[in-house]
């Protein structure tokens, strides 16, 4: 009966194939990388420290150049979040305060920075306090009209 060799610290060997030599660029022809070492002819990229910046087109003006500039985005702008009057309406009970939490909390906006405003866009018929960043006149008017109030939040963002 053969004894199976055990593997130990001592005699632990790499896979077959899994270690490949260096190439050793410029170390005579017969190396099959020798003379310019695998550089190609002369000129720039046969130099040391080749390369060229990216975008570069050997001197003609590059695209990035030629194309034209535009546009701007402000880093403090401000989006509102809209909210309708008929959404109020149909998610919310008589007497409740809609605040953007409760407005999250419902699905009806999602969690952002953002400011909300509420529009006037279909009928409420529940008394609501409603407290929010903006209001369109016609929402305000609607919910006055309904018998609820109207508080406008300061955002911190701005």
């Amino acid at each position: 009966m053969a004894e199976e060799m055990l593997v130990t610290l001592g005699n632990l060997t790499a896979p077959r194939g899994s270690r490949k030599e260096r190439i050793r660029r410029g170390r005579g022809i017969g190396s099959g990388l020798g003379k310019t070492a695998g550089r190609g002819g002369k000129g720039q990229t046969a130099r040391s420290g080749k390369g060229r910046r990216r975008g570069f087109e050997g001197g003609q003006m590059p695209l990035y150049r030629r194309l034209p500039k535009f546009g701007f985005k402000s880093p403090f702008k401000l989006t509102y979040d809209v909210v309708n009057i008929s959404a109020l309406d149909s998610n919310f009970e008589n007497g409740d305060t809609v605040d953007p939490e409760k407005l999250i909390e419902k699905g009806i906006i999602r969690k952002s920075s953002n400011a909300i405003k509420i529009l006037g866009d279909g009928n409420l018929a529940k008394k609501l306090v409603v407290k929010a960043h903006k209001f369109s006149k016609s929402a305000i008017q609607k919910i006055n009209q309904a018998g609820g109030s109207v508080e406008e939040i300061k955002f911190g963002g701005s």
